[in-house]
C-alpha cells in the first residue's frame, strides 16, 4: 500500500483513545464537582436569606398580632408607599380584598392586596402597611402591601 492509500483508507488507529476517554472522564468529573457546589451554595443561601410574611399568626399566643409587631419586607425600593388606618375585610367591586378605614368617610379608604402577607390575620387591628401602588378602575387607593405594622 502506498501512502495515499493509507490516508484514505476505512480503517482508523484507535490507540489514541486513551486520551480521549481521559479527558472525558475529566469533563464528567468537573461537571458533577460544579454541580454539586451549585446545589451546596444554593442550600447555603436559602438559610441565610430574610424570611418574608414567615410569622404563623394563626394560633393566637406569642404569635398573634401584636402591638409593635412589623411583618413583611424590608424592601423600601419597592413597597415605598404607606398608609395606616383599622384594617377591615372587602374591597370594592373586585378590587382589593381588604380596606383600610381611615378618617374622612369611605372616599378616604385604601383598598388592599397583598402578594406577600396574609392580610387576614391583622383584620380589626390599627395598622400601618407599605406597599406598592397599583393602577384601579373603581378603588380611590389600591395597594399591593408588602410590610404591616401593628398599631394598636
Amino acid at each position: 500500500m502506498d501512502k495515499k492509500q493509507e490516508e484514505t483508507s476505512l480503517m482508523h488507529d484507535f490507540s489514541q483513545a486513551n486520551n480521549s476517554a481521559l479527558f472525558s472522564r475529566k469533563i464528567i468529573l468537573f461537571l458533577i464537582v460544579v454541580a454539586f457546589l451549585g446545589v451546596g451554595s444554593g442550600y447555603l443561601l436559602s438559610k441565610n436569606s430574610v424570611k418574608v410574611g414567615q410569622i404563623n399568626l394563626s394560633t393566637g399566643g406569642e404569635n398573634a398580632a401584636q402591638k409593635g409587631m412589623v411583618v413583611g419586607s424590608n424592601d423600601t425600593k419597592t413597597f415605598k408607599d404607606s398608609a395606616e388606618g383599622k384594617l377591615e375585610n372587602g374591597g370594592i367591586e373586585d378590587e382589593g380584598q381588604y380596606h383600610l378605614v381611615r378618617p374622612g368617610g369611605d372616599s378616604q379608604n385604601v383598598y388592599l392586596v397583598s402578594s406577600v402577607i396574609d392580610l387576614s390575620k391583622f383584620i380589626g387591628k390599627k395598622v400601618r402597611v407599605w406597599g406598592e401602588t397599583q393602577k384601579a378602575q373603581k378603588a380611590g387607593w389600591l395597594m399591593d402591601v408588602g410590610r404591616v405594622e401593628v398599631l394598636e
